[in-house]
Protein backbone atom coordinates (compact mmCIF):
# COMPACT_ATOMS: atom_id res chain seq x y z
CA UNK A 1 0.00 0.00 0.00
CA UNK A 2 1.54 3.44 -0.85
CA UNK A 3 2.53 6.01 2.02
CA UNK A 4 -0.78 8.26 0.89
CA UNK A 5 -2.89 5.81 1.15
CA UNK A 6 -2.21 4.50 4.17
CA UNK A 7 -2.45 7.94 5.94
CA UNK A 8 -5.66 8.60 4.36
CA UNK A 9 -6.85 5.14 6.05
CA UNK A 10 -5.50 5.64 9.35
CA UNK A 11 -7.94 8.92 9.00
CA UNK A 12 -10.59 6.92 8.30
CA UNK A 13 -10.02 4.54 10.74
CA UNK A 14 -9.64 7.29 13.50
CA UNK A 15 -12.79 9.22 12.45
CA UNK A 16 -14.71 5.87 11.93
CA UNK A 17 -13.66 4.72 15.55
CA UNK A 18 -14.93 8.22 16.98
CA UNK A 19 -18.05 7.84 15.32
CA UNK A 20 -18.68 4.79 17.03
CA UNK A 21 -17.81 6.55 20.54
CA UNK A 22 -14.72 3.97 21.09
CA UNK A 23 -12.42 6.28 22.81
CA UNK A 24 -10.30 3.29 23.05
CA UNK A 25 -9.55 2.12 19.55
CA UNK A 26 -9.64 5.70 18.36
CA UNK A 27 -7.05 6.47 20.87
CA UNK A 28 -5.29 3.27 19.19
CA UNK A 29 -5.63 4.41 15.88
CA UNK A 30 -4.51 8.00 16.58
CA UNK A 31 -1.35 6.67 17.62
CA UNK A 32 -1.31 4.85 14.22
CA UNK A 33 -2.19 7.57 12.68
CA UNK A 34 0.15 9.95 14.02
CA UNK A 35 3.59 7.72 13.03
CA UNK A 36 1.74 7.42 9.52
CA UNK A 37 1.29 11.26 8.71
CA UNK A 38 4.92 11.87 9.99
CA UNK A 39 6.50 9.11 8.10
CA UNK A 40 4.07 10.86 4.99
CA UNK A 41 5.68 14.32 6.13
CA UNK A 42 9.27 12.77 5.80
CA UNK A 43 9.08 11.55 2.77
CA UNK A 44 7.64 14.62 1.10
CA UNK A 45 4.15 13.37 0.68
CA UNK A 46 2.59 16.01 3.04
CA UNK A 47 3.93 19.40 3.76
CA UNK A 48 5.16 18.88 7.62
CA UNK A 49 3.14 22.04 8.71
CA UNK A 50 -0.07 20.02 6.91
CA UNK A 51 1.09 17.09 8.70
CA UNK A 52 1.41 19.33 11.90
CA UNK A 53 -2.49 20.94 11.28
CA UNK A 54 -3.96 17.30 10.57
CA UNK A 55 -2.19 16.21 14.22
CA UNK A 56 -3.18 19.08 16.15
CA UNK A 57 -6.83 18.77 14.56
CA UNK A 58 -8.12 15.10 15.48
CA UNK A 59 -6.47 15.26 18.87
CA UNK A 60 -8.41 17.65 19.70
CA UNK A 61 -11.81 16.02 18.51
CA UNK A 62 -10.21 12.89 20.24
CA UNK A 63 -9.74 15.05 23.68
CA UNK A 64 -13.29 16.75 23.09
CA UNK A 65 -15.11 13.38 22.90
CA UNK A 66 -12.87 11.91 25.69
CA UNK A 67 -14.03 14.41 27.38
CA UNK A 68 -17.64 14.55 27.33
CA UNK A 69 -17.84 10.31 27.36
CA UNK A 70 -16.18 10.92 30.84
Amino acid sequence: MSQRSHMRTAVKRFNRSLQEEDTSAAETAYRELTSSVDRAARKGLAHPNQAARLKSRLNARLKAKATAAA
